[in-house]
């Protein structure tokens, strides 16, 4: 039984692929915004907590931050009240996943809770891959998109 068969949707496209990129890129924004934040503050600060601490908060800061960008961007579309429970309703999994990507991406090349020139391409492309057949399933199969 093929993939498709399986799932029950169209894997090819284009379309769909594009939203969801596009979808997949401001929540990226968001997250990068309060996680990359939350770790150069600990960084610059040389504030010593546990690399696994500031790895935690930099994930609850991106996406307290994602879901702000969010808000911003619905309320030009919507009420602000609609706008922040759309935001509030995205998908948790899609930050969640991209949040771990980037963290994991960052532990496994520096330790942990460094940021370097470097590495931060590293971070935003894990960001970005790993929820994107999420969000392209959840946009196609469900007709969900946070935009």
């Amino acid at each position: 039984m093929s993939t498709q068969s399986t799932l029950g949707i169209d894997w090819y496209c284009k379309h769909t692929w594009s939203q969801a990129s596009k979808n997949t890129f401001w929540c990226l924004l968001g997250c990068c915004i309060g996680d990359f934040s939350t770790i150069g503050y600990f960084q610059f600060m040389e504030i010593d907590w546990p690399v696994s601490l500031i790895m935690t908060l930099a994930i609850v800061n991106g996406i307290i931050t994602s879901i702000i960008l969010e808000t911003i961007i619905l309320s030009k579309q919507m009420l602000f009240k609609l706008a922040f429970k759309t935001a509030i309703g995205m998908s948790l999994v899609s930050m969640i996943s991209m949040e771990a990507a980037m963290n994991l991406t960052d532990f496994i090349l520096t330790g942990g809770a460094i940021l370097t020139w470097w590495v931060i391409p590293f971070m935003l492309f894990a960001g970005f891959i790993t929820p994107l057949p999420y969000n392209y399933w959840r946009l196609k199969a469900l007709g969900k998109a946070c935009h």
